[in-house]
């Protein structure tokens, strides 16, 4: 049988980890920061999941691949955050390792996505 909704995805699953470890790691970061970059870490990773989800539900390939990549663009967002955080220190260099391997699995698992996606058959 197929998989019936967005969380049996694995890049959902994945995507889902990352999320939670983000909000994890920025209880971390100082108050001041509270609606600086850890607003944008939390809001571009969610919004990686949410596409993900979004995307399962579209009919077409190109309305999937579409999300997709507007999901691969919020992980892209979270990379970028994460190296700004560490090199402003408010990343331990143990909890960057962490949340930048997740990264790369999620990255890996969306790009399978955008791949499988296109070979959807079009809409009738």
């Amino acid at each position: 049988m197929g998989i019936k909704s967005f969380t049996e995805l694995e890049a959902w699953k994945e995507g889902h980890k990352l999320v939670l470890l983000c909000y994890q790691v920025t209880k971390k970061f100082p108050g001041i920061e509270k609606f600086g970059i850890v607003d944008q870490i939390r809001r571009a990773a969610v919004s990686i999941t949410s596409n993900i989800a979004e995307g399962f539900s579209r009919n077409g390939a190109k309305e999937k691949v579409q999300f997709y990549y507007m999901s691969l663009g919020s992980l892209t967002e979270v990379q970028n955050q994460v190296i700004i955080s560490r090199d402003l220190e408010y990343l331990s260099l143990e909890d960057y390792k962490q949340v930048s391997e997740q990264s790369v699995v999620v990255s890996k698992l969306i790009n399978g996505l955008i791949k499988s996606a296109k070979k959807f058959p079009p809409r009738t």
